[in-house]
């Protein structure tokens, strides 16, 4: 039996020279320092801290993006804030992104939004002044998540950083479904850490991924459902201004010519369910819209339909071809929840004749032909910017080719 009161008689084990211990010390520093750098090395190319995603060598293409305040909404007298292609051109819905699977974009974003206008959104003091990007759809990394919780991620008043999006292309070994698809972007940043209020205000946009061999639109519409019964943010004669002489397209116009392929980008925000119903016109289920090949049974297996149901954050896209066996008009655009529409969440699809010309109205319904209402010039997002289609946009009339920004 040990007793604790007892010396211990064992011998003292020999201790190392002082100069061994030294060197074992230095040693296990540099192979803590080397293998921490090489740590920290590796997270930067491919972890937390990774400016690209993977797949993403280096950017294809690089947007400038700006951030600004618009005036105020005519009826709410609610801030209004856009994204731009310039400072002159910001519009709500900003302007639509395009892509390609397997491309990789660089946007700048440069906040030029005034820091008391910021202030004045903020739903908390200790929140953060500033905006984002924040993507829907396409790969990213941590520092292009566009949301507070990445500090380095989204733009303080006055400043710019830059975001990469990826647009990874489907891969058939491992089931990866690729990006192709109809998506949308938004400030997270705006009023508190979800970007509310930034989404109430305008801060906005619409992205379409195409995979190789998809159909080109020759007109591209994004259409936001929103709370308070609004498309694009806005209701009743504020969302169709369609001038009957010279139509200009964009988020208040939505006009085309007999024949041409248009494509619509649909996305849900804000709180309410909604439903998207074009008279008209109908389109296949899919991811375009389209039937594709000859397949009779799975040509036949896919539903044909003209009203989509649409909830918070969801998006989807689909062409048509204007007129097709039903001819110009004015062809009713809207939320089939009853009383949404009937609070005015309607507006008009204008097809124009062979000539470009508007058909004639009979001042019923929601086809608001008119010059342009209060609020709805270029500062509001009228068609003069890129807004919802593209930038320098020439009107129907031209038949010119309508490409969403980065095509």
């Amino acid at each position: 039996m040990e007793r604790d009161d007892l010396p211990d008689s064992r011998p003292e084990p020999k201790k190392p020279p002082r100069t061994a211990g030294l060197r074992t010390l230095l040693a296990l520093a540099v192979a803590t320092i080397t293998l921490g750098s090489a740590g920290t090395a590796l997270a930067v190319q491919s972890g937390y801290f990774a400016e690209k995603p993977d797949g993403c060598v280096a950017p294809d293409r690089t947007v400038q993006l700006y951030a600004v305040e618009l005036p105020r909404d005519p009826s709410t007298n609610q801030i209004r804030l856009g994204y731009g292609l310039t400072p002159e051109t910001a519009s709500y819905p900003g302007p639509t992104m395009e892509m390609m699977e397997g491309e990789c974009l660089a946007l700048t974003l440069h906040n030029q939004v005034p820091e008391a206008t910021l202030a004045a959104l903020r739903t908390d003091p200790n929140h953060p002044l500033g905006v984002s990007l924040h993507v829907h759809g396409v790969k990213y990394t941590q520092k292009s998540d566009g949301t507070v919780h990445n500090p380095g991620s989204y733009v303080a008043p006055g400043q710019s950083r830059t975001y990469t999006w990826f647009a990874k292309p489907r891969n058939s070994k491992t089931g990866s479904p690729g990006t192709a698809g109809y998506w949308w972007y938004h400030d997270h940043v705006v009023g508190g850490s979800h970007g509310t209020q930034g989404l109430n205000a305008g801060l906005f946009g619409g992205l379409v991924v195409r995979r190789q061999g998809d159909p080109r639109p020759d007109r591209t519409y994004v259409s936001f459902f929103g709370d308070r019964q609004t498309i694009n943010l806005r209701r009743g004669a504020e969302v169709d201004t369609c001038d009957p002489v010279n139509p200009v397209p964009g988020p208040t116009c939505l006009v085309a010519k007999v024949g041409e392929k248009v494509e619509f980008i649909v996305v849900g925000i804000g709180n309410d369910m909604h439903t998207f119903h074009l008279h008209g016109h109908a389109w296949a289920d899919t991811r375009t819209g389209l039937v594709v090949g000859d397949n009779k049974a799975l040509v036949d297996s896919i539903p044909v339909i003209d009203n989509k149901t649409l909830g918070p954050g969801d998006s989807f896209g689909f062409t048509v071809v204007a007129g097709d066996a039903v001819g110009p008009g004015h062809w009713m655009l809207h939320c089939h929840m009853q009383f949404h529409s009937d609070l005015g969440m309607a507006t008009s699809l204008h097809i124009l004749d062979e000539n470009g010309q508007m058909p004639p109205h009979n001042g019923h319904g929601p086809a608001h032909v008119h010059g342009p209402a209060a609020g709805s010039g270029s500062g509001s997002g009228a068609a003069t910017a890129p807004a919802g289609t593209t930038a320098g946009a020439a009107a129907p009339a031209d038949h010119a080719a309508h490409q969403p920004v980065g095509s």
